[in-house]
């Protein structure tokens, strides 16, 4: 049977598990939602669920760490024919609407958003012993929803706007797509009522998702749209909420200093749990065919990094040889992920979503924009100094201040899924990579959701 979002919104799956490394450990259980919800604990479990959807391979496993990266400018894949092809079509610009990859974006995306809804649509009527607690697990859920939905905005573009708990799929057959701006006043709308919702950062929530994280996506989208004001005002308020500051560079990924105070939202694996299926796929997936180190074999090639793009780190740069790193060949990789020890497809790596040094690289950006070049260089220079750089030197018009920001963002924030999105936010996806074709701004739909439902209408191009 062909899975499409309205059959993956019926059930419901559920998870019991603890809110450290195994809150997002895949569902081992299933009860049908209709009879289930009915205390604390029970919802519990459905939160829980939601997280486990951001483990998937179409979310943060790999589908959406590649959708973000494959297509800039520093990252390639080495096997382009291998595993179907699809992560080759993303570097290639060829994605086609047949591609499983871009299936598992729209599905996975989907499951979490339908988990999501029937948690915020049922938790009003469940007492909890501590409503702060409960107000939390709300605002988790406003989050995750509005997270996944500006993934799939950002790759999709238009795409089937869905808030409310589905009981019966055949209700939502012959829904079109929603357009951009209602599915941004929606994520803008989700994440402002969490802000109001979550708890500040402590030492006994690190695993979820609170305050500071709303805030730096708000920030993020008010950016994509190029409210800068409104993006700024939000950015703004992570940094004075002093819940996170620049760590050392070979600390900020480190298996022995996780949920840092650097990491502001992270996705969490575990390796060595149910069979070795609670860890990370990202290390044989984006590491070089060539990469063997203890006795981890049988890794993909699917993103490793050109030549020209580790020629940009300085041999004073601290992320040298620490984000990246080369084979004896000369390849580069991202170093990020750590070699798994159990089986390749292993790795405990958490995938980092949301961090402080984008906060203020971001904070940098927005400030170039609205004139306020001496501010854009002091969080500027935040980054530089980390990295061992030293203040910025450069000339101090907007054009040059942008060209140092944008190169910061690019050695910093390599290989975690912000390249492309950049560029397009930007507007800059054309000119820097030579597109000439519109239609390659946006990711096809899968073919799979057009057969199931031709109300959904194909995107530009493909």
């Amino acid at each position: 049977m062909k899975k499409y979002l309205y059959i993956l919104i019926v059930v419901m799956t559920l998870v019991v598990t603890s809110c450290e490394k195994e809150l997002i450990q895949n569902p081992n259980t299933s009860k049908v939602a209709d009879n289930f919800y009915t205390n604390e604990t029970e919802l519990e479990e459905a939160v829980n669920a939601v997280f486990a959807t951001l483990q998937l391979t179409g979310v943060y496993n790999t589908a959406m760490p590649a959708v973000g990266e494959l297509p800039g400018e520093d990252a390639y894949d080495e096997t382009p024919a291998n595993d179907g092809g699809v992560y080759g079509m993303l570097d290639d610009f060829n994605v086609i609407p047949q591609s499983e990859l871009i299936a598992d974006v729209w599905e996975d995306s989907y499951q979490g958003i339908q988990r999501a809804n029937i948690v915020i649509n049922r938790i009003q009527d469940i007492e909890f012993a501590e409503e702060a607690t409960k107000d939390a697990r709300k605002g988790e859920m406003l989050f995750i929803r509005a997270m996944l939905y500006f993934n799939l905005v950002r790759t999709f573009g238009d795409v089937p706007l869905v808030i409310d708990e589905v009981a019966n799929p055949q209700d939502y057959f012959g829904q079109t797509r929603t357009p951009v701006s209602e599915v941004y006043l929606q994520i803008i709308s989700d994440l402002d009522e969490a802000v109001g919702l979550l708890p500040v950062r402590n030492d006994d929530n690190k695993g979820r998702v609170v305050k500071t994280a709303a805030q730096t996506l708000l920030g993020k989208v008010y950016l994509t749209l190029k409210d800068y004001a409104k993006a700024k005002s939000y950015l703004d308020a992570v940094v004075e909420s002093k819940s996170h500051k620049l760590i050392a560079a070979d600390q900020v990924f480190s298996l022995e200093n996780e949920l840092n105070d650097e990491l502001i939202f992270v996705v969490q694996y575990a390796s060595g749990l149910s069979s070795n299926t609670e860890g990370s796929d990202a290390y044989r997936m984006f590491n070089p065919t060539g990469r063997v180190e203890e006795n981890m074999t049988g890794t993909k090639g699917h993103g490793v990094l050109k030549p020209d793009f580790y020629a940009l780190y300085t041999e004073a740069d601290a992320r040298k040889d620490v984000y990246v790193k080369t084979l004896e060949s000369g390849l580069a990789f991202n170093n990020k992920i750590a070699v798994p020890t159990t089986v390749v497809a292993d790795s405990n790596s958490d995938w980092v979503v949301l961090r402080y040094a984008d906060v203020l690289l971001m904070l940098a950006e927005i400030e170039n924009e609205l004139g306020n070049g001496a501010e854009a260089i002091d969080y500027l220079d935040e980054v530089r100094n980390r990295a061992n750089l030293g203040d910025y030197t450069g000339a101090t018009d907007k054009e040059s201040v942008f060209g140092e920001i944008d190169l910061q963002r690019r050695l910093e924030l390599v290989w975690e899924g912000h390249r492309w999105f950049d560029l397009l936010r930007q507007g800059r996806a054309k000119s820097v990579l030579g597109i000439t074709d519109d239609s390659k701004l946006l990711l096809p739909l899968p073919a799979s959701q057009i057969a199931a439902d031709p109300a959904l209408i194909q995107n530009p191009g493909y």
